[in-house]
């Protein structure tokens, strides 16, 4: 029995992995589609499809290919040496964002703790910094952007670099902190 042999470029684009990808999102594919498209590319006689299927069922899922060694994977034909190391990535990299945990975050309960925040940075400096602290909903501290460096005595900040960093950052609350260079004081609002 001769195998038909389809290339990637006869199967019609809505149906390639990485169009579907990028039309309807990853969430939309299978396990191998999302293989598929970490091996990259199929060998003269296989699709990468085709190549992906037959790593998945080697493997009989995702349990044991999470478990797979370079050396068990480069025993499958059509898998060398730099899409072995494509596919070990790719599950370490899932591994991690596994374990991933957000660090504590510092929790602002007055103007005083937003300005302690960075008092010990900004009290030495010789220049006017204008700072922006973002918080989410429960006032803590999701990203701490310097905005903008002034001189000795003036620091000019237009509103929309703070709100694009706001925005970008799903901040619930800005506060924003400038010191004087002085060293008299320092403000937050």
């Amino acid at each position: 029995m001769t195998k038909l042999h389809v290339k990637m470029k006869d199967i019609p684009k809505h149906d390639r992995p990485r169009e579907r990808l990028m039309k309807y999102g990853a969430t939309a594919l299978s396990n191998q589609e999302l293989l598929a498209i970490i091996i990259g590319s199929g060998t003269r006689k296989e699709s990468v499809q085709d190549l992906a299927r037959r790593v998945y069922s080697h493997f009989e899922g995702l349990e044991l290919l999470r478990e797979a060694s370079l050396e068990e994977l480069m025993t499958i034909k059509g898998i060398g040496m730099v899409k072995a190391v494509g596919i070990l990535a790719a599950i370490e990299l899932g591994n991690r964002i596994n374990q991933f945990k957000v660090p504590e975050r510092y929790v602002i309960r007055s103007p005083k703790d937003g300005a302690d925040y960075v008092m010990e940075e900004l009290r030495l400096q010789k220049q006017e910094h204008f700072v922006a602290l973002f918080l989410n909903t429960k006032n803590q501290i999701i990203h701490r952007q310097t905005i903008f460096i002034g001189s000795l005595n003036a620091s000019i900040v237009h509103p929309r670099e703070i709100f694009r960093e706001a925005v970008k950052r799903s901040a619930a609350s800005i506060i924003c902190v400038h010191n004087h260079p002085s060293g008299v004081r320092l403000h937050s609002s």
